[in-house]
């Protein structure tokens, strides 16, 4: 009866190592169909969270183009908080400049950095302000975020509304117990102060910039 050789250390290596190859190139062949087949939904799926969010600051009434491919990606931009890229949105009617939508940054929010999303007609107008992301105290400060807000008649947040510099001088954009326009919660000034200051400097930059904004089709 014909021995039976025992495999050398090499030869087992070898096999290990063929079967680990056949295992990565199967595994990566299947993430990437997996990719392949959830990449349109994903792609779907951020797109409607974008425009849900966008719609929240602008009404479909001021706008009929595709705001999600009429933007420009802005470098670091101090005058919005800005550190990193942002997005502006520039929104169009009937073909002539609406209204632009601005990524922005609170970098002082007494918890950290407040991120919003500001709607300004190319009239120089606040059409709206919403919060997209903060850390501000529970109950204290987090009433800038509507869905916070126990005032549901009339959110904080709502009074950027309809404002603008010809309506509120630029030093009257403080809260009141600063000498300026806008209400705030006992004990929680520090957060409405950055978001004021923050909305302030972006209509600024909006009014200042609008020409070029809705012109251009460079980044910054």
């Amino acid at each position: 009866m014909p021995m039976v050789k025992e495999p050398t250390a090499t030869g087992m290596a070898a096999r290990t190592s063929v079967i680990l190859f056949v295992f990565v190139i199967v595994f990566t062949a299947v993430l990437a169909g997996v990719f392949a087949l959830t990449a349109p939904a994903i792609k779907e799926s951020a797109a409607i969270e974008e425009m849900r969010m966008i719609k929240e600051v602008l009404p479909q009434a001021l706008y009929d183009n595709d705001l999600l491919q009429d933007t420009l990606v802005l470098t670091a931009t101090p005058e919005l908080g800005e550190d990193d890229e942002s997005k502006v949105y520039r929104a169009r009617l009937a073909g002539e400049p609406s209204a632009l939508v601005l990524e922005a940054v609170a970098p002082d929010g007494y918890s950290g950095r407040i991120r919003m999303l500001i709607a300004v007609r190319a009239s120089g107008e606040v059409v709206g302000v919403r919060i997209t992301q903060h850390k501000e105290t529970p109950g204290l400060g987090d009433y800038i975020d509507p869905k916070k807000d126990k005032n549901k008649t009339r959110p904080w947040i709502t009074q950027f509304d309809t404002l603008s510099f010809d309506k509120l001088a630029e030093k009257e954009w403080k809260v009141k117990k600063d000498g300026g326009h806008f209400d705030s919660n006992a004990g929680a000034t520090v957060t409405p102060r950055a978001v004021i200051k923050a909305v302030k400097k972006a209509l600024k930059y909006a009014n200042e910039n609008r020409d070029r904004l809705f012109a251009s089709n460079e980044a910054k």
